[in-house]
């Protein structure tokens, strides 16, 4: 109320109350974080409790500036590609989403309820339902999204900490330039831990791209002990010259739990033109020769219907289950059905006007929202990036230029010496995986730590 006279106030104890530094009220977000940092008595459950309610009513973004409409001449790029490295050549942000590598990569953990409720699994066979259906999941995206993320410079870092208000935090660095790689880190108070290392790969065929991502990711659930690892699948973007682009996925996963031997076997047929089938994700699951299962996921349709909270319908999702001979009976095919199914329905609603706002999902319309605390080399600082997503792409441009072309300089820099200096990460260290042998960085702690302290 403004010039109300008879507006009632009541004096709080100024023990307990601690005034902002302006009588007008901001957002929702920012009055919920200057209430976080008043002074919280010791011994006080109900003021702790408060608290965390109000982290957990804190509002996250829910869209981002419109994309801009830029026109693009693609030859006069991609024909200076020809006999070349893709990954040393500039590329302008036009191709881009204003998100890092670092970024897109934590958004394997849209759907991180699955791990929830498979670490309360008993049974192991049904945890590993709901850790396959975890792992197809993290393609749920990839029907709209042809922006290529940005590559991340050595040493970024992106942090997600959703601990007060989903129960888990993760930490990713850039751990190479060339090859380009990077290594992440989640842990959730639910009794999940999730690590992985992704070089990628990739072949430009002059029609297509294929993608490869090299590396193993692993799933350690704390009560049980059951430790998953798995591969992803190559991802082709097509079209690249002529047509409108899409992206499909081709390959075989196979998750493995260490502690019983059980497997899931996964494979992604790839699209052919001389099928009748959409061009979209097919893909056959057998777990432990018990349950074979074939799903198939449907475009959007052209119609889309609007639901009351302004959201689309996300794509259906079609499962035909069958036991082998002589496995698991009626009950058993039906439950491994509906868990398998739970991260395929409703996966992935798009929001209205998602096509302008790079048709993220509701999480990645997250990713970039500027907090305060986080590191110096986190993503969310990265001009190049920030000058994209406010839709300044010319400015954009040449920054970009500018910073890959430094991080050029200061490779060949060490290159030159004749004692060359080898790329330590800060957050991550590089030794031999206790499970699969291989060479891997692994988180070796201290980066929270770090923060709460503002030592960086």
């Amino acid at each position: 109320m403004e010039n109300a006279p008879e507006f009632i106030t009541v004096p709080a104890d100024p023990k307990f109350h601690k005034r902002t530094g302006s009588n007008i009220s901001g957002t929702s977000s920012e009055l919920a974080l200057d209430l976080e940092d008043t002074h919280t008595p010791a011994n006080s459950e109900t003021s702790s409790s408060s608290s965390k309610e109000l982290i957990l009513r804190r509002k996250r973004r829910k869209c981002i500036p419109d994309k801009p409409n830029y026109s693009l001449n693609l030859w006069s790029i991609m024909k200076n590609c020809i006999g070349k490295e893709l990954s040393k050549i500039p590329m302008p942000v036009n191709f881009n989403e204003p998100l890092s590598m670092l970024q897109r990569l934590t958004e394997d953990l849209e759907y991180h309820e699955l791990l929830d409720r498979a670490a309360k699994c008993e049974n192991s066979l049904e945890q590993l339902c709901y850790v396959a259906a975890f792992t197809v999941s993290s393609y749920s995206t990839t029907v709209f999204r042809t922006g290529k993320p940005f590559n991340p410079l050595l040493g970024e870092t992106f942090e997600l900490d959703r601990l007060e208000e989903r129960g888990y935090r993760s930490i990713c660095e850039q751990v190479s330039h060339h090859p380009p790689a990077a290594a992440h880190h989640a842990e959730s108070k639910h009794g999940w831990t999730l690590r992985q290392e992704i070089a990628i790969g990739s072949k430009f065929r002059g029609k297509y791209l294929s993608i490869m991502p090299l590396g193993t990711i692993h799933c350690i659930f704390h009560n049980s002990g059951h430790h998953y690892t798995w591969k992803k699948v190559t991802t082709t973007v097509h079209n690249i010259i002529v047509g409108k682009l899409w992206i499909d996925q081709s390959g075989e996963i196979d998750i493995v739990n260490h502690k019983t031997g059980d497997q899931c076997h996964l494979k992604f047929a790839p699209y052919s033109y001389f099928s009748r089938d959409v061009a979209r994700k097919l893909f056959q699951c057998v777990v432990k020769q018990a349950y074979h299962m074939s799903f198939k996921f449907d475009l959007i349709k052209k119609k889309k219907k609007k639901k009351k909270n302004g959201e689309f319908s996300a794509p259906e999702s079609k499962s035909m289950l069958s036991a082998l001979p002589g496995m698991a009976g009626e009950k058993k095919k039906k439950r491994a059905t509906k868990l398998l199914q739970k991260s395929l329905h409703g996966m992935f609603s798009l929001r209205e006007n998602a096509e302008n706002m790079y048709y993220f999902s509701e999480l990645a319309l997250t990713l970039n929202e500027l907090e305060e605390g986080v590191a110096p080399t986190d993503s969310r600082l990265r001009p190049d990036q920030r000058l994209m997503e406010n839709g300044r792409w010319d400015e954009a441009n040449t920054e970009k230029q500018r910073l890959e072309e430094k991080q050029r300089a200061v490779r060949r820099k060490r290159e030159a010496e004749v004692t060359r200096a080898t790329e330590d990460a800060l957050w991550f260290e590089r030794k031999e995986d206790p499970v699969t042998k291989e060479m891997t960085h692994i988180y070796r702690g201290g980066y929270w730590e770090a923060k709460e302290k503002q030592d960086w």
